[in-house]
């Protein structure tokens, strides 16, 4: 019992003592405040997003019919022309079958020519009368049959003809190889599947992105929006573009779901290559000259352990607020606010440029009220909501 009654009198004595250092010390305690100037600026709200450099046209050259590459004239970034010829394939086969079809058109031919006279003959005797109508008939079919088969020949043949041209392989448009599939001696099978042959780029000094952009983020992009990006291969240089297409197919990946924004990457001095991983920023929301305060002075909060002998805390109905430090007291200027990018908040209406606003204060006192708008300390509580950081 002795022994809680010796604890409790020297924990009462700290108290004591304690209270009496804090109450002598509080009169030259110094608060000082931090401040920021309200200027005119530019204030920009944006999206991050990552992407692939893609060019915006690129084509698979394939082949329609099957053999054996006998030629390549072309390699990876070979500089081509729209009709030039970049490919070939052994001829043999298909020259075979081209002889073969207008074979088959030649006797076509001849057996049209006879059945023609055939029907004539018959014609002539059939208006004297010399032959039933079912032989006149028969001969005036075989005629008709053998006119079809003069048709569908030419077709044989043509069709010969087209696969002969499909042997020789051109560029559809003018641009640069960037893949090649095969190589000479290669067979291609062109039976269910087009063999891809070569991919071309039709311009690469206009490149483009396609950023996945998140479902939470993609009300916010418009086009039109101005973008920035970076690529790791050039990481000290910000690369300009435009959003040019916001695609409606959503993409579902783990559960996240993503949309296709395209964004336009001129590439006069080719240093974005087809691949590359794009860091993108999207301007959502951007205005220049506008007055700005720091989000800090927007949240700061006075107390009254603030206020120098005699001072007042001056405060105002409006729930957006900027406080600035008017002799001795501390005064709440109401504002309106328009749009923020976190770290600036455009104000649009209730103060003007140049004035000092508070953002925040410290303490002279040595572990008393260190930190800035309204952070606790043990003996001077701050605003309700506002805990003490660790940071």
């Amino acid at each position: 019992m002795n022994k809680k009654i010796i604890i409790g009198g020297v924990a009462a004595v700290a108290v004591v003592a304690l209270a009496g250092f804090f109450f002598s010390g509080k009169k030259e305690m110094k608060v000082s405040f931090e401040t920021a100037t309200i200027v005119n600026t530019t204030i920009s709200s944006s999206i991050t997003a990552t992407g692939t450099i893609e060019p915006v046209t690129s084509v698979t050259v394939g082949t329609q019919v099957s053999g054996i590459v006998s030629r390549l004239y072309v390699d990876y970034n070979s500089v081509v022309k729209k009709g030039q010829v970049i490919a070939e394939l052994d001829k043999t086969n298909l020259i075979s079958d081209l002889s073969t079809q207008k074979a088959n058109l030649s006797s076509a031919e001849s057996k049209l020519a006879y059945q023609k006279s055939n029907y004539d003959r018959y014609k002539t005797l059939f208006d004297k009368g010399l032959v039933s109508a079912d032989d006149f008939e028969n001969a005036k079919l075989a005629y008709l049959q053998a006119q079809e088969s003069v048709t569908t020949a030419k077709e044989s043949v043509q069709k010969a003809q087209t696969n002969l041209s499909y042997a020789t392989i051109t560029s559809p448009i003018d641009g640069v190889v960037l893949s090649k599939a095969v190589e000479e001696g290669q067979t291609v099978a062109a039976s269910f599947n087009t063999p891809e042959l070569f991919t071309i780029a039709q311009d690469l000094t206009n490149m483009q992105v396609v950023a996945d952009v998140d479902e939470a983020d993609i009300a916010d992009v418009k086009e039109g929006a101005r973008v920035t990006f970076t690529v790791d291969a050039y990481p000290d240089d910000t690369f300009e573009g435009k959003v040019t297409q916001v695609r409606q197919s959503a993409t579902t990946t783990n559960n996240v779901v993503t949309y296709e924004v395209v964004i336009s990457a001129p590439n006069s001095d080719l240093k974005l290559k087809p691949g590359l991983t794009a860091n993108v920023t999207i301007i959502t929301q951007e205005k220049s000259d506008v007055l700005a305060a720091p989000v800090a002075a927007l949240r700061f909060a006075p107390l009254e352990s603030m206020l120098e002998p005699e001072g007042k805390i001056i405060d105002c109905k409006s729930k957006t607020k900027l406080w600035v430090k008017n002799g001795k007291n501390i005064e709440a200027i109401a504002v309106k606010t328009g749009i923020s990018n976190g770290s600036l908040t455009e104000i649009t209406e209730g103060i003007t440029a140049g004035k000092e606003v508070l953002t925040g204060f410290s303490s002279g006192m040595p572990g008393m009220m260190q930190g800035a708008q309204g952070e606790s300390n043990p003996f001077m509580p701050g605003p309700p909501g506002r805990k003490k950081s660790g940071k």
